[in-house]
């Protein structure tokens, strides 16, 4: 884990209620917070709330602060009960959803693991998140571990092992540094963490996501032909782009469809149908390719917000699309329309 610059000073002028000493106390840990938070709610919404409760929770409580641990450890421990009680009161949180986003869908294969409040988090928000190096005990990556298919995975946890897990095998603290975080016993945190562990694994192989090395150029490559099919329209090329077991899923509904027909089918009734027209924005999402879809307005001659499809790759494949509503566009920074393509605007 990275190492803590002197905060003595600091610590001492925020407890005596200078509020600029406290701020430049957290500000380097706000955005790992926000991720750690990010991680165990699936909802960057959430884990907006959720750091900010913690900061506020910390500058009341500093005062106990009594450097038993790192005032990184202390942030965290205050971040990770934060959101099991919000977890606990959940009551907001869709547990359902009856009705598609599109009448035109076609049956789904099935129902889809992908919880109705998962949203995508924005790779800007993720910079120098790569140079927060996790302890020795971290079995997964840091970039493996903002993935969809991990973060989907860890929504199928209880909230005390999805704790236990992300303290233990993300961040690498020691089982007993996450016991006295999660005010519980050594043997409680390696229980929760085996059955975690076989949960996560179970779903990481099953969804064909494991940890990838990242080829920039066969990604943009990749992108590229993405984005050159869906503006023109063809399908064959879409599919050609596809695994034989592709997934695709669309929070907050429910429901998957997995394979090549499927993939066809959905794209046939909905996307390609006859009268659409798109343009494409590309974006990053999790560490992952991701596209703004615009779709073309015939009566004003704009393009609107349509859907944000985030991509899962091996090499120049695609094994999952998982779309997600407008609502969370305005997060990549992606406009809410944009002009036709000759338009001087």
């Amino acid at each position: 884990m990275p190492m803590e610059m002197d905060t003595t000073d600091l610590i001492a002028r925020a407890r005596a209620g200078d509020q600029d000493a406290f701020r430049d106390l957290v500000q380097g840990h706000s955005r790992e917070l926000q991720v750690h938070c990010y991680r165990i709610l699936g909802s960057l919404q959430d884990a907006e709330d959720a750091l900010q409760e913690t900061l506020v929770s910390a500058w009341r409580n500093l005062g106990g602060f009594g450097r038993r641990s790192s005032l990184r450890t202390w942030l965290y421990q205050i971040a990770t009960n934060r959101c099991l009680s919000m977890l606990r009161a959940d009551g907001r949180r869709p547990r359902t959803v009856s009705s598609p986003p599109e009448a035109a869908l076609p049956e789904p294969t099935g129902a889809g693991d992908a919880p109705p409040w998962l949203e995508p988090y924005p790779d800007v928000l993720l910079d120098h998140l790569v140079d927060q190096r996790p302890g020795p005990e971290a079995r997964y990556e840091t970039t493996e571990a903002v993935s969809l298919a991990f973060i989907t995975a860890l929504q199928l946890l209880p909230p005390r092992q999805r704790a236990a897990l992300v303290l233990r095998d993300v961040l690498g603290y020691r089982t007993a540094e996450a016991a006295r975080m999660l005010d519980t016993t050594q043997e409680a945190v390696n229980s929760a963490l085996k059955r975690a562990r076989a949960t996560v694994d179970t779903r990481l192989a099953d969804s064909g996501e494991a940890a990838r090395q990242l080829d920039t150029a066969a990604e943009q490559r990749l992108v590229a032909r993405l984005t050159d099919a869906l503006e023109r329209a063809d399908l064959d090329a879409l599919i050609g782009l596809l695994v034989a077991d592709v997934r695709l899923s669309m929070p907050p509904a429910m429901l998957e469809y997995r394979g090549i027909e499927s993939a066809r089918r959905v794209f046939a009734a909905v996307s390609f149908r006859p009268g659409r027209n798109y343009r494409v924005v590309p974006t990053r999402a999790n560490g992952q390719p991701a596209v703004g879809l615009y779709l073309a307005d015939p009566h004003s001659g704009i393009y609107r917000a349509y859907v944000l499809l985030v991509v899962s790759t091996t090499g120049e494949r695609i094994t999952a699309i998982t779309c997600f509503n407008t609502g969370v566009m305005t997060r990549f920074g992606l406009p809410r329309t944009l002009p036709e393509p000759d338009s001087p605007c």
